[in-house]
């Protein structure tokens, strides 16, 4: 349970890519490292992490470690704040139980049952060592796969990390349960769980709760990579809003508000969001990226591939996860029409054992 230094990270790029992490690399990464660490968010408290029964005292100690897997695990919070404010958008908890089939057990901070969802990582800021070569010809619009955002199970995210030699400086922790998505922000860098950026920004009375099977389809729409990370943030946030104006999200995650706007208008081209020019409100609009209205247009649309073939990326797979056609996330049976959860009966049957 420490703050992860330069050095540290420096060392594991160097183990995880080899030849390929020399000084401009090297470079790129100190240089990534301190626009995070200027960037620091207070936390919520710190955590500590268990992978396969071991206990390590940070994310990175895990991918240092070729027998660690993360098949199953434990991330337990750390004196953690009593229920109130300081979880506003999120469930307070003790710990979070990870099993090998992807689901797992939040526990409350209360006294009470333990709440089984499944649970997947979002990739937030990272680093991914380069060569001055490989960054000359992605600039120039070539060289560059995107590396899909949303993982399959813990265990995945791990090995998609060493095959990738990708150094996550924060990611974002995913509980479909079975009426909602809870979202936990971790930052990797000071193993810290970090409030939700909404808390005291923007009333809690301004969300609108989502389907997890909803939620399971916007972020698998996400976690292509294409996105910036402040569209993507912006993108979640107005999913789970009836509109916001963008000075509204720039307060939200304390940038400017140009930026903002030149996310929204990315998102507004994709026509995933609409904008209304008479009250400055932009709108998600879960038609054109669920299978409703825009279906057909949307599948007609081209795509470029995920670097790893077996996230299957293609606009079909994105969208099924809300309609009839949605497959479970555990097993891959087809999903029937109508149901808001996101796993089969099977499958939810044996998640919602004891």
């Amino acid at each position: 349970m420490t703050d992860v230094s330069l050095t540290e990270l420096d060392s594991l790029a160097q183990s995880l890519a080899g030849a390929r992490h020399e000084g401009y690399s090297q470079r790129a990464l100190a240089r990534a490292y301190d626009e995070f660490v200027g960037h620091r968010r207070n936390a919520l408290s710190r955590f500590l992490l268990t992978a396969d029964g071991k206990e390590y005292p940070t994310f990175y100690s895990i991918l240092a470690d070729p027998d660690a897997r993360l098949a199953t695990g434990e991330l337990r919070v750390d004196s953690p704040p009593p229920a109130g404010p300081a979880w506003e958008f999120l469930l307070p908890f003790e710990r979070i139980d990870f099993h090998e089939d992807g689901s797992a057990d939040l526990h409350p901070i209360t006294l009470g049952t333990p709440t089984r969802a499944i649970a997947r990582l979002f990739r937030r800021e990272h680093y991914v060592p380069r060569t001055r070569v490989e960054e000359d010809r992605g600039a120039a619009g070539g060289g560059r796969v995107p590396v899909s955002a949303l993982s399959g199970t813990l265990a995945e995210s791990v090995t998609l990390c060493r095959q990738q030699s990708l150094l996550p400086f924060s990611v974002a922790l995913m509980l479909y349960l079975p009426e909602e998505r809870i979202r936990y922000e971790l930052d990797l860098v000071h193993t810290s769980l970090l409030p939700d950026p909404r808390a005291g920004r923007l009333p809690l009375s301004r969300r609108v709760r989502r389907t997890s099977r909803t939620s399971w389809a916007v972020d698998r729409a996400i976690g292509r990579g294409d996105l910036s990370l402040l569209a993507a943030r912006c993108f979640e946030v107005l999913v789970e809003s009836q509109g916001l104006t963008s000075v509204e999200l720039a307060h939200v995650f304390g940038g400017v508000r140009e930026l903002v706007d030149s996310a929204l208008q990315g998102l507004v081209s994709r026509r995933w969001v609409v904008f209304d020019a008479r009250t400055g409100v932009y709108r998600a609009r879960p038609e054109e990226f669920l299978p409703a209205t825009g279906l057909a247009r949307v599948e007609r649309e081209p795509m470029e591939a995920t670097a790893d073939p077996a996230l299957r990326a293609s606009v079909q797979e994105l969208l099924a996860a809300a309609d009839a056609r949605a497959t479970c996330p555990l097993c891959g049976e087809p999903l029937p029409p109508g149901p808001t959860t996101i796993v089969c009966a099977s499958c939810a049957a044996k998640v919602g054992a004891a």
